[in-house]
Parts: structure tokens; C-alpha cells; sequence
């Protein structure tokens, strides 16, 4: 169950680094700042919710490690 949450958190990492750098923004010449304007007018950055369960699955996933 453990490698389950290791890969899930692996596949969403990269999936979300890969929508940071390639989804369109509304506003903004870098993808950086497109990402920004992003988050602030629809509450949502492309890819950066993605990245973050990516984290949160690995985290997870080292703790029940631990605690098992």
C-alpha cells in the first residue's frame, strides 16, 4: 500500500510540474507570472494543486512507513 502512495505522489509531481510549464494563462509574458494571475483571478494555478498532493501523497506515505 505504501509503494501505491510513493508512485501516485511521483506521477502527480511530475504532472503537475509539467502543467506549470506548459498550460496558458490569461495574462502575463513568462509562464511564471501566467501562473500567477492564475491562482489570484480563477483561485486555481495550473499544475500547482497537482504538485502539491504529489508532496502531500509522498509525505503521507513516509509517515504510515513510520508508523508501521
Amino acid at each position: 500500500m505504501l509503494i501505491i502512495l510513493f508512485i501516485l505522489g511521483a506521477v502527480l509531481i511530475v504532472w503537475g510540474i509539467y502543467r506549470m510549464k506548459t498550460d496558458d494563462g490569461l495574462f502575463g509574458k513568462k509562464q511564471k507570472s501566467k501562473n500567477i494571475f492564475n491562482l489570484l483571478l480563477m483561485g486555481e494555478a495550473s499544475g500547482l494543486g497537482q504538485f502539491l498532493s504529489g508532496i502531500l501523497c509522498i509525505v503521507i506515505g513516509i509517515i504510515a512507513f513510520f508508523v508501521k
